[in-house]
């Protein structure tokens, strides 16, 4: 046999220079956006911003990266200069500034791109060149009207935006998803108006996530927004109420790990409220005695490991340009439309309401590519849209903490950290001695010291990786370990005003929390085993509502009827029958 030709040595930087010729010769070289003045593109070191994702291949060939999210990109002098913040003494935050009004973040003039008028003589590649050309207008509208450095980062794909236009367009209903740790800033009020003036439908907020916040603020925030947008219809949610998890204590730190148990059943109670907000917009259009059945069938089962009721066919829609015109409630199918930022939980509630797994749901920002419609009954369906960013003023460590900003894009956390240092106690939930047994303590110090706990190290050095460390600490926020939860205006001076508000009993009880259960109202809560040994970050059984698994349970709570706490949890379906 021949002799095989030896291997040549090849080294990284020539393995880069050959991936720069690749995509130079392919057409898919990093384009700039938002260029500041005396800036060039192709140089890091410069005051260019530039996409982290690189843009689509030649017309005619595979996109791979067609519905990739597509943000900022920071230079390196800014990189260095965040580092050497974290590196100072943390000062701690007064409680005030937790209060958060919405309109603090979300100018008037700062809109999110609409889609063009469009008609049906238009053929596909003239409906593209017009929303391209929009699109690239509105872009440099927003550079010409703003500095990019007051800016949150936001949506760049044109395709992710185009999956918005048509759920906006075929929905009936649409149902805007919000954490409800940061609701304010997960809000827009352009998107409102539209929805409400130019396209005159209906518009439910679904304040999601409620397991993770008190009683009380979960009230606070509701009557917030009833306050200040008259036609917005509210509704509260969360794919894990109490009864699906396996232990709910706090350790002593304050950091708790949530374990849930089986696989992903209906939340009946978020589920109930939901039917009821578009029962009551909907009226007798179409009939929804087949959802109200569901409900009732699977409660009245008290939660048994089989369901009795079909729950109907999933069905993918195919990305074409044309598609149906709006039709209000065409052919008696009600289509609710869910839109929300990334890792509001948009999937995980769908799944919770159909009762099983229909939708793909994962922690990263970006995971649904493409809006997707699941039939819940014969004539109710829902459209699942990709997570959007909206263009805001919202700072990027709190952009980080919410969701919106993936973790593993951060080139630098410890901003993040930092801002989540002045604002919870971090050394006392993570149960931390100080790295350099210091006194003071920085973002930094915080990073070493869960890295020493942990035993992360670099790989070449020895050293405490602090880069792993802060990206742990992130993640555990992320996934409610560490809660970290904004307040409405005013929520101090009012504090005990909510305690004892009406509403908290319907808040617990779609919680599935007595008030015994619920603890002390403090309002970086979460549950969890109270295991001063934390578990792997990536244990599929820690995580939120963004996992793949749920489960169902006896609920331990009830509604509120007729001015009395009923001992009936099946109350509130009775007198619909």
């Amino acid at each position: 046999m021949p002799q095989g030709r030896r291997k040549t040595p090849f080294s990284g930087k020539a393995k880069k220079e050959q991936l720069k010729t690749k995509r130079e010769k392919h057409g898919r070289k990093k384009v700039p956006f938002l260029q500041k003045p005396g800036g060039d593109s192709e140089d890091e070191s410069g005051p260019s911003v530039q996409r982290i994702n690189h843009q689509p291949g030649k017309s005619g060939r595979s996109k791979p990266n067609k519905y990739a999210l597509q943000f900022f990109r920071e230079t390196n002098e800014e990189i260095k200069e965040k580092k050497e913040l974290a590196r100072q003494s943390l000062k701690v935050i007064d409680e005030k500034e937790l209060e958060i009004d919405g309109d603090l973040f979300f100018e008037n003039k700062l809109d999110f791109p609409k889609r063009p008028h469009w008609n049906f003589d238009l053929s596909k590649e003239q409906l593209d060149i017009q929303e391209n050309k929009y699109f690239t207008d509105y872009l440099k509208t927003i550079e010409a009207g703003f500095d990019t450095k007051d800016l949150s980062y936001f949506e760049l794909n044109l395709e992710t935006w185009r999956q918005l236009w048509r759920v906006l367009e075929m929905s009936d209903i649409v149902l805007f998803i919000v954490d409800i740790r940061f609701p304010a800033v997960m809000f827009p009020p352009s998107l409102y108006q539209y929805v409400t003036e130019e396209l005159k439908k209906d518009f439910i907020l679904v304040l999601n996530k409620i397991d993770l916040a008190p009683a009380p603020l979960v009230a606070a925030w509701k009557h917030y927004f009833q306050q200040k947008y008259p036609l917005l219809k509210l509704c509260m949610f969360t794919s894990l109420p109490g009864y699906n998890l396996i232990g709910q204590r706090t350790d002593k730190g304050g950091l708790q790990v949530r374990r849930r148990k089986g696989r992903i059943r209906m939340a009946a109670e978020g589920n109930q409220q939901l039917y009821e907000v578009c029962n009551s917009l909907v009226g007798d259009k179409v009939d929804l005695t087949s959802w109200h059945n569901k409900i009732k069938a699977k409660m009245e089962e008290d939660y048994q490991e089989e369901e009795k009721v079909e729950v109907g066919k999933m069905l993918h829609v195919q990305n074409n340009t044309e598609f149906f015109q709006y039709e209000r409630f065409k052919g008696g199918v009600l289509t609710i439309g869910c839109i929300g930022q990334p890792n509001v939980g948009k999937s995980s509630l769908m799944n919770a309401i159909m009762g099983k797994k229909v939708v793909s749901v994962s922690k990263t920002p970006g995971h649904t590519k493409h809006f997707q419609t699941i039939f819940l009954t014969n004539n109710v369906r829902l459209c699942d849209c990709p997570g959007l960013v909206f263009p805001s003023k919202v700072p990027k460590p709190l952009q980080v903490l919410m969701g919106s900003f993936p973790i593993a894009q951060l080139r630098e956390p410890y901003s993040t950290v930092k801002y989540l240092a002045e604002r919870l106690d971090l050394v006392k939930m993570l149960r931390i001695d100080h790295p350099y047994n210091d006194e003071v303590w920085s973002a930094m110090d915080i990073c070493d010291g869960w890295a020493k706990k942990r035993g992360y190290i670099t790989a070449k050095a020895a050293r405490l990786d602090s880069y792993r460390g802060a990206n742990s600490v992130l993640r555990m926020a992320l996934d409610g370990k560490i809660c970290f939860c904004l307040r409405p205006p005013h929520y101090a001076r009012r504090k005990d005003f909510w305690q004892t508000h009406q509403d908290l009993e319907m808040v617990r009880w779609i919680q599935a929390l007595t008030v015994e259960e619920e603890g002390d109202d403090h309002l970086n809560r979460s549950v969890g085993d109270g295991n001063s040994d934390m578990s792997s970050d990536n244990d599929d059984h820690n995580r939120h509502a963004t996992d793949d698994e749920d489960t169902s349970g006896s609920s331990s709570s009830a509604p509120e009827v007729a001015g009395a706490l009923s001992s009936n949890k099946y109350a509130t379906l009775e007198l619909d029958d």
